[in-house]
């Protein structure tokens, strides 16, 4: 069984509604077990019946399953990567439910908002901290059409509530 201090950490991304960070969506999936967590089905270790002193993962048949925001730092402390959203699952007999949180600018939102939950210091205020978030993880990007044209977008516009714009 997981320690209750990994299980309620998983839940650190919720501080999303109190910042000044858009709020994220559900996705709520019912059917046959399709979504993972994060890289495999839903599933448990069990010691191995070929192998001794070993485990060996088996399907879940029934069981509840999750993971909080997954994300890992590049090349320095603010080179972010966003891995995967946070998903909580429920299966039951080959069956799932799963909630999985999302944002519509996925990988512009998360990365900017763990700069600036993990990355910031708290005594600044909330624009300071969005200020220094800008300048150390900038979300302007230019996407080159095919006929030659360009297209920038600032990301930071479309991630953050209004009055912090």
């Amino acid at each position: 069984m997981r320690n209750i201090k990994y299980f309620l950490e998983s839940f650190r991304w919720l501080k999303i509604l109190f910042s000044p960070f858009r709020p994220f969506k559900l996705k709520l999936y019912v059917g046959k077990t399709q979504i993972c967590t994060p890289y495999f089905f839903p599933r448990r270790l069990v010691k191995s019946k070929t192998k001794p002193g070993y485990l060996e993962p088996v399907p879940v048949t029934i069981g509840f399953d999750y993971c909080g925001l997954g994300w890992k730092t590049k090349w320095d402390q603010y080179d972010i990567r966003h891995e995967w959203n946070p998903v909580y699952t429920f299966v039951f007999f080959g069956y799932q439910i799963a909630i999985t949180v999302y944002h519509e600018h996925q990988l512009h939102f998360w990365e900017p908002w763990i700069c600036y939950e993990y990355m910031t210091d708290k005594k600044l205020s909330k624009r300071e901290r969005i200020a220094f978030c800008k300048k150390k993880c900038p979300q302007t990007w230019t996407r080159l059409h095919k006929d030659g044209t360009s297209e920038t977008t600032d990301y930071w516009n479309l991630i953050l509530k209004s009055k912090y714009l």
